[in-house]
């Protein structure tokens, strides 16, 4: 993974359900751009059918890691790290040559931080509990308080127009 991330500094390493959680923890600190939880594969899984017998053993692959999405947020929060849900790049045309031109000279983070900061308190508001809300917000302070003035302040505030009920903001 880290020879990987020292050779295609700028290339999305994507770490899939595949792995064990083991695994998955270990190599997390070594570049991954992006993980997947609540993974389903067999065809048919995230329908309601009433008949799911249908769907065993239809898998297109084992998983190793079947977790759901908020016992791996839950678990990215305890580790500090800031779990993002962001696609603004893609539906702001910030991809290709364009992406890297904000990425190479570091300009990127301008968005990144920011914009995971504002999914996470979607996250947050519409489906944490309790108990990883508080890590979360606690996660989020941390992270606000490390962008300059200005960007933080603007976080702030979409912020409170996520807790009033908005969505889909992002720099």
């Amino acid at each position: 993974m880290a020879i990987l991330r020292l050779a295609v500094p700028y290339t999305g390493l994507i770490l899939t359900a595949r792995e064990a959680p083991e695994v998955r923890r270990e190599v997390l600190q070594y570049g991954v751009s992006q993980i997947d939880g609540g993974t389903k594969l067999e065809l048919g899984s995230y329908s309601d059918s009433k008949n799911e017998e249908q769907n065993l053993n239809r898998e297109q692959f084992k998983i190793s890691d079947s977790r759901s999405l908020a016992e791996v947020i839950d678990e990215l929060l305890s580790s500090d790290y800031l779990p993002s849900f962001c696609t603004s790049c893609y539906r702001m045309g910030r991809t290709g040559e364009h992406f890297m031109e904000f990425s190479v000279p570091g300009f990127i983070k301008r968005f990144c931080t920011p914009n995971a900061i504002l999914t996470l308190s979607e996250y947050i508001c519409d489906y944490a509990t309790d108990e990883v809300a508080e890590k979360g917000w606690k996660v989020i302070e941390k992270n606000l308080q490390k962008l300059d003035s200005g960007v933080e302040n603007h976080t702030r505030e979409k912020i409170e127009r996520i807790r009033r009920g908005e969505r889909d903001l992002y720099f």
